[in-house]
């Protein structure tokens, strides 16, 4: 919403006003909660204000009756602002929009019971009103938008030989290794958005056989063809697979895996799918200007990436590639949106070796921002969820009821 002002009362020394607003949520003991300033307005008693968004549960905590009171004053440098006058409305009045019911007076009750011929200390009226209503990560997945997901593993020589315990792959017959564990705690809740549960899982960083060439993204069950597998298991199992018949190389490169999930959300961008892509991997990034120039492209698209480090090395890079403090920028382009989580897999192993507990921990952190990253990415095409026919029940129809 926007509002403007009208012939303020003057405070400062040189005739003009520096105004600005308050508005406060009237709460249900009668106390009031400030839920909104607007900017200040230097030198005018005219102001207009910049319009601003404010959740209406913030406003008026979804009572559109409720009282909104809103506050006028004058600023001052030493923060003793000048109070110039007051008015209420309510969320209610406010949805009229632009329209003469939507000027209001502005009421100073000292000056009022001081002065006989006070009419009032100006005028603030509305000048635009929307209401748009937000949607939520389960309004998209009803709708049937569909997560793909698909696994890169990393399978370079610093992992360690996996047929030595100290190794990060080695093959405990009696406990899953941190990148089984990692897998399995993501892949387990994500699996549940996939209607088909067939899912990519690729390699990268090793050398395969027959000829020995290099891959950075190899499929882990062997099918380049077809490099899906059946649920988690199936990717574990291929994972396994793969362990013994690849050689651990280098160096650890990321953007061919980000691009190969690039090219398929590319496909599809009518929100119908969004693809999330998990690498997991023990850390130092060897090709960190093309893998940023491959997630600034991505960050246009429906994907998001989710980077476990597992092992005791430096992730630095990762936490550079997740654009939490700062956006992520590739040859001064900077990236659209934030579609990268890293979270280090050692912050979550449990002490007491409660692996449960770890691996809860672990999924909850990683997945708690594909959501609003799946509404950003719907919100910047203006890609709606499709709405759900409600569910019939006979009930709704007496007539056909016999009573």
């Amino acid at each position: 919403m926007q509002f403007c002002a009208n012939k303020l009362d003057k405070k400062d020394f040189f005739g003009k006003s520096d105004p600005f607003m308050v508005f406060y949520r009237s709460n249900e003991d009668g106390t009031f909660t400030i839920c909104h300033k607007t900017e200040v307005v230097k030198n005018t008693l005219n102001p207009v204000w910049q319009s601003f968004s404010i959740p209406v549960r913030a406003l008026c905590n979804g009572d559109y009756d409720r009282t909104i009171k809103v506050e006028v004053y004058d600023w001052d440098r030493d923060g003793s602002h000048d109070f110039i006058g007051e008015f209420t409305t309510s969320y209610k009045e406010l949805c009229r929009g632009q329209s003469q019911l939507n000027v209001y007076e502005v009421v100073n009750a000292k000056k009022k019971i001081k002065k006989k011929r006070y009419i009032n200390s100006g005028t603030v009226s509305l000048l635009s009103f929307i209401v748009e209503s937000e949607h939520t990560f389960l309004d998209y997945i009803k709708g049937g938008t569909q997560i793909h997901f698909t696994v890169a593993i990393d399978f370079t020589a610093s992992n360690g030989n996996p047929s030595q315990s100290t190794s990060l792959h080695y093959m405990n017959p009696y406990q899953m290794n941190a990148y089984a564990m990692a897998l399995k705690a993501v892949g387990e809740i994500i699996q549940d958005y996939d209607s088909d549960k067939m899912f990519p899982a690729l390699g990268f960083g090793a050398k395969l056989p027959p000829d020995g060439r290099v891959s950075h993204e190899f499929p882990l069950n062997g099918n380049i063809e077809n490099p899906y597998c059946n649920g988690m298991e199936g990717i574990l199992e291929a994972y396994h697979q793969s362990l013994k018949t690849v050689q651990l190389y280098g160096p650890t490169n990321f953007a061919p895996v980000v691009n190969h999930v690039a090219r398929y959300a590319a496909a599809v961008q009518d929100g119908s799918q969004y693809f999330v892509l998990l690498i997991i991997t023990d850390g130092v990034i060897s090709d960190m200007a093309q893998t940023k120039e491959a997630i600034v492209n991505a960050a246009k698209l429906p994907m998001s990436i989710i980077i476990v480090g597992v092992g005791q090395a430096e992730f630095d890079a990762m936490v550079e590639l997740d654009g939490d403090d700062i956006r992520i920028s590739s040859r001064g382009k900077l990236a659209e949106r934030d579609i990268v989580q890293f979270v280090p897999f050692r912050d979550y192993m449990d002490r007491t070796g409660n692996h449960v507990l770890s691996m809860a921990r672990l999924a909850k952190d990683v997945l708690a921002e594909i959501p609003d990253q799946l509404i950003s990415y719907m919100k910047s095409r203006g890609i709606k969820p499709i709405p759900v026919p409600p569910v019939y029940s006979p009930s709704d129809h007496p007539e056909t009821n016999p009573v």
